[in-house]
């Protein structure tokens, strides 16, 4: 059982600059820890973004996450860097080695999409260069993990770890992977934040982009015992982020931008915001 306390973040896109305002200011305003931001040349720069967001509201700011493959690994902690000085110290640095869709993307822009093993080796040469820049600052870092090499890469290297497993991953699954990273971790295990995302939260239907984001129907989404949902009243779905943390330890819960107000009263039920 953890005793870490809970945050909450909220993953978004700008569409326009006045809509990316209005999300940002509406998250702090909730109480939300973090904005976060997915990578990929068919959004808006994540890093630019970013900046605009710590410049409009006092809150953290973190991508959702980099993919290493898009940038070289020096570009890539530069812009790291960049933002962890000018929001003093409020971005969170996510990167991995991408999802399949960035190879195409990593060909229009120039660069290799590499192996598995080299797109690693990408995201240990970032952090590596993250290190030298930063001096005595601190860019916290946060990994995805779901296999074994991701495992070993974000237990040595991760602040926080984003537990990456698809959609319909059974819960006992998950509780096996969190103890994995744990015994990798060794003694610094009790450092690490341990975060979740949501697809949905509340009790709206579940919007069409679901399928595309999940791999399954949302009919199927909806009728399974997903961890990527957390649905019912504000108490049930409190409730039911208490018991993940006492099975798992996750304590860092993102939401799509969608959902934003429809967990508002949880984030306020359990950070007191």
């Amino acid at each position: 059982m953890s005793d870490r306390r809970f945050r909450f973040g909220v993953v978004g896109s700008p569409t326009t600059g006045d809509d990316w305002i209005k999300t940002v200011r509406r998250a702090a305003d909730l109480g939300y820890s973090t904005v976060l931001m997915p990578d990929g040349l068919q959004l808006p720069s994540p890093f630019p973004s970013l900046a605009m967001a710590a410049a409009v509201a006092d809150i953290r700011v973190g991508t959702f996450v980099a993919a290493a493959p898009l940038r070289t690994p020096r570009a890539a902690a530069w812009e790291a860097h960049t933002l962890t000085v000018l929001t003093d110290g409020r971005f969170e640095f996510g990167i991995g080695t991408g999802r399949p869709a960035v190879e195409q993307q990593v060909e229009e822009i120039g660069l290799r999409f590499g192996s598995a093993k080299e797109r690693r080796d990408q995201v240990r040469e970032t952090l590596d260069h993250l290190v030298r820049l930063d001096g005595e600052r601190r860019t916290p870092i946060m990994l995805a993990a779901g296999g074994p090499r991701a495992l070993a890469l974000a237990a040595s290297r991760a602040d926080i770890v984003s537990l990456a497993k698809d959609a319909m991953t059974p819960r006992a699954e998950i509780t096996q992977l969190v103890r994995d990273l744990r015994g990798l971790a060794g003694s610094r295990a009790d450092e690490i934040e341990l975060a979740m995302n949501l697809f949905a939260a509340g009790t709206r239907e579940l919007p069409p982009w679901t399928k595309r984001a999940a791999g399954v129907e949302p009919e199927e989404l909806e009728a399974s015992d997903s961890l990527m949902m957390l649905r019912g009243t504000p108490q049930q779905m409190a409730d039911e982020l208490q018991r993940r943390r006492d099975d798992f330890g996750t304590t860092y819960i993102s939401v799509n931008s969608t959902y934003l107000e429809d967990l508002a009263p949880v984030v306020e039920m359990l950070t007191g915001r």
